[in-house]
């Protein structure tokens, strides 16, 4: 049996590294350059591709991959402990050759690819000189993977699809997309739908608009419009029916590394809201001696450390268990919770910063906004607090009979069965 707080001291000395990198070399690319996806932008290969080149000789490059991809093979305990460290930063991610949705993109190409795919897309994707798209969401289906139409239909050519796709991520910048569609209108529900390699080059692919949410300083979420979009036969991503399965490859794992950044966010939040509090004075006495920020500080402190462990104990599991399915109720109840901790940590921030806590001048908006975002990316979270109680209900079983069996009578006759000697002391003890 083994459960250990500790960190392995060679991996806390590259820990160490990491989080002076980023405060000291990377945070500040969040001020100077755009979108950390533009990276045919020739200012942003000036100023990323030094810090990639520092990042690579640590041997903290793409660490979510197996040394197969190039990557060290770490697992999602040392990931988590990475992330939380590369959440403080939006280029970190980037400069350190794991952001979303690449990874997960990736993840795909590597399982579903041919040698030739890989080559194509695969191998500059990892190298960040290109990045991809994932376009699944539907305008009019939201989430839902049953309702979509986009269609993909098979002739002598190849594939040809037809239909529209919502907030598909970082469009404008991919050379590539993977599109999930509708290819077996008639199976079963989950079996209806395939996923595809589609160059961003294809003739018929139209970004009707790009979609920003608030504090990105490039909308980069796209409403895309596929006319007749023509691809070869091999550009289908695993077997006809299977893109649920597919998506999985990618969701999982995407998931609880999202989860890993909302850490490093939300105790960057909180160092805020500390040092605002031992800061400043009103009424005659610092904020940091009213009972009420006290609470608000111990709460999100609290907060954050249960979430930390939640997020730490599943990585643990998917590195023991190695079957994503296995831990499916875990990264739902991860997924579940990040938003409120985000939300609830930036807002006391905020309310502590006073004015200056709502401007454009401190970060707290952006964080209560992109709390929501989590709230919605990757499935919302009212269906991930479903597939949690649906998980846990597994566990259980019903009873027939009129009353619970813990009822406190039924409890308390059991254990007169178990220890009659007490029964008979009792009865002694009156007569």
């Amino acid at each position: 049996m083994a459960w250990d707080f500790e960190t392995d001291p060679d991996f806390q000395a590259r820990l160490d590294w990491a989080a002076a990198f980023v405060k000291e070399e990377v945070e500040p690319l969040d001020h100077r350059l755009d979108s950390i996806y533009d990276v045919k932008n020739p200012e942003n290969a000036r100023l990323v591709r030094p810090l990639q080149a520092q990042v690579k000789e640590q041997g903290l490059w793409a660490c979510h991959l197996g040394p197969e991809l190039g990557g060290p093979g770490y697992g999602q305990v040392k990931l988590a402990l990475l992330n939380e460290i590369l959440g403080r930063s939006h280029f970190a991610p980037v400069v350190f050759g794991c952001q979303a949705p690449d990874t997960g993109n990736a993840e795909i190409l590597a399982h579903y690819g041919t040698a030739e795919q890989k080559a194509k897309y695969l191998k500059p994707l990892l190298d960040n000189e290109i990045v991809s798209c994932f376009s699944m969401t539907e305008p009019h289906g939201g989430a839902d993977p049953l309702v979509f139409t986009c269609r993909a239909e098979r002739d002598a050519g190849g594939w040809v699809i037809n239909g529209e796709k919502w907030f598909s991520s970082n469009a404008r910048f991919a050379d590539f997309l993977i599109v999930m569609a509708v290819t077996d209108p008639e199976a079963a529900p989950h079996r209806r739908m395939s996923m595809f390699i589609v160059p961003a080059d294809a003739p018929g692919i139209e970004i009707v608009r790009n979609v920003g949410h608030f504090g990105e300083k490039v909308p980069s979420h796209a409403y895309v419009r596929y006319t007749n979009v023509r691809i070869p036969a091999d550009h289908l991503l695993g077997e006809r029916g299977e893109g649920f399965a597919v998506a999985q490859t990618r969701l999982g794992g995407g998931r609880i590394h999202h989860a890993m950044r909302t850490i490093g966010q939300a105790q960057k939040a909180l160092d805020m809201m500390c040092e605002r509090a031992l800061s400043r004075f009103t009424a005659g006495e610092r904020l940091s001696d009213k009972q009420m920020v006290q609470e608000k500080i111990a709460d999100s402190w609290i907060e954050l450390r249960q979430f930390r462990l939640l997020v730490l104990e599943t990585a643990w599991r998917i590195d023991k268990l190695q079957d994503y399915r296995k831990v499916r109720k875990d990264i739902a109840a991860v997924k579940a919770a990040m938003p409120k901790v985000l939300h609830d940590i930036a807002a006391r921030a905020l309310q502590i910063h006073g004015s200056i806590g709502v401007s454009d001048e401190m970060p707290f908006v952006s964080q209560v906004v992109s709390s929501f975002v989590m709230g919605l990316a990757d499935g919302p979270t009212e269906v991930h607090k479903v597939t949690v109680a649906k998980q846990v209900l597994r566990d259980y079983a019903p009873t027939n009979a009129l009353f619970p069996a813990y009822d406190l009578i039924a409890e308390r006759e059991r254990s007169m069965e178990k220890y009659p000697e007490l029964e008979e002391m009792a009865e002694a003890e009156l007569a």
